[in-house]
């Protein structure tokens, strides 16, 4: 049973990737935040996804308190677990708010995966540091998405492994080859910068707003869902392009038309102890890498030859400038993205994580 405050179909990240690659050994059910309209009364809504995952909905009425809001959420999970529960319960929390609704479970092993600071978001319930502290007590064991994280959750907790986020590379390579032009990219200009991914507080606008400006002879592209801030507050600058959201299928036929990938995020609370997948992506696609002086990716990817690290406007255009200069170098650039690549795919550190549960299993 997965509690996630990510939903099954936003955008395809860690809880996806991890879901999917479990599921060819455990029955999982993904449990999401509650939905709202004008029906009287709850239900859940259940659906079935590729890969044999239950996506698990629940739909309340709208105007509860966050007392009610528990509780139904609690009755509809039991509903359902009285129903279709029959082996041991394995308890897979990505959000401690999930905990509300579920302290009377029984889990056979209790997974805390702290993929992010979820605390440091913007409008982050104020019960989240307190459930978390709750959580750190009842998890059997702590997954990190990163190394901040890890190193920010390893003395609160005995039992804490990094595993970090990965890449699916195969996927990804497909950016290698050359691709059909998806038809809302073909016309742009060249070259492109590009960046996929949540646009949210965590990007940096005035450092987007002042590239488009310095270079407008340079294209620009946005992929990704606007998500917690208003999007009046998004640059506009003729060669910003912002193409909303698109399927994770289709991301290498965008990435095989970009000369640059780009990771423009805001140095802030809520970056603090992110750490991107993006980088990988962007590699296994072929792309050189420019990316703001985040944590783990300096840590990471600093001294690889193909991620640049950029703290200001104009670091990022100069930065940039030479990532341009080692497209130019094909046979290199595919060399270091695949030694920075080595040993970061999904598949490895499901595998690592599905020990780790085993052991715990078998201790009991």
């Amino acid at each position: 049973m997965c509690l996630s405050h990510l939903r099954w179909d936003f955008v395809w990240q860690r809880p996806q990737q991890l879901m999917s690659r479990l599921a060819t050994d455990y029955e999982v059910w993904f449990f999401e935040e509650p939905q709202f309209d004008e029906r009287p009364e709850p239900y859940l809504e259940v659906r079935e996804v590729a890969g044999g995952i239950t996506v698990l909905v629940p739909w309340l009425p709208q105007d509860l308190g966050e007392q009610r809001i528990i509780s139904l959420q609690r009755q509809l999970l039991d509903g359902w677990l009285a129903q279709h529960h029959q082996a041991p319960l394995l308890l897979w929390y990505f959000t401690p708010m999930g905990l509300r609704f579920t302290r009377h479970l029984v889990g056979q092993v209790v997974v805390f995966d702290c993929m992010d600071e979820l605390a440091a978001l913007r409008h982050a319930p104020p019960a989240l540091a307190e459930l978390e502290r709750q959580l750190l007590e009842r998890a059997d064991v702590v997954f990190t998405g990163g190394l901040s994280l890890w190193e920010s959750r390893r003395e609160r907790h005995d039992n804490v492994h990094l595993m970090p986020g990965s890449v699916d590379i195969a996927h990804f390579a497909h950016a290698r080859l050359v691709q059909a032009e998806p038809a809302d990219q073909a016309d742009i200009g060249r070259p492109r910068l590009g960046f996929f991914g949540v646009l949210d507080e965590q990007l940096d606008l005035v450092l987007l707003r002042e590239l488009a400006m310095r270079r407008p002879l340079w294209q620009i592209i946005l992929i990704g869902p606007v998500a917690r801030i208003d999007p009046a507050s998004l640059p506009r600058q003729p060669n910003l392009h912002y193409l909303g959201p698109r399927d994770y299928q289709t991301l290498p036929a965008y990435l095989s038309g970009w000369d640059v990938a780009l990771m423009p995020f805001a140095i802030n609370e809520s970056t603090r102890y992110i750490s991107p997948t993006q980088p990988l992506e962007y590699l296994a696609g072929g792309r050189p890498v420019v990316s703001t002086p985040i944590h783990d990716v300096v840590e990471c990817y600093a001294d690889s030859g193909v991620v640049s690290i950029a703290a200001t406007p104009q670091a990022f255009i100069e930065a940039i400038g030479l990532a341009l200069d080692l497209t130019r170098q094909p046979a290199r650039l595919q060399a270091l993205a695949d030694r920075a690549l080595q040993g970061m795919s999904w598949d490895s550190t499901c595998e690592r994580i599905k020990e780790q549960i085993a052991s715990l299993r078998h201790a009991l």
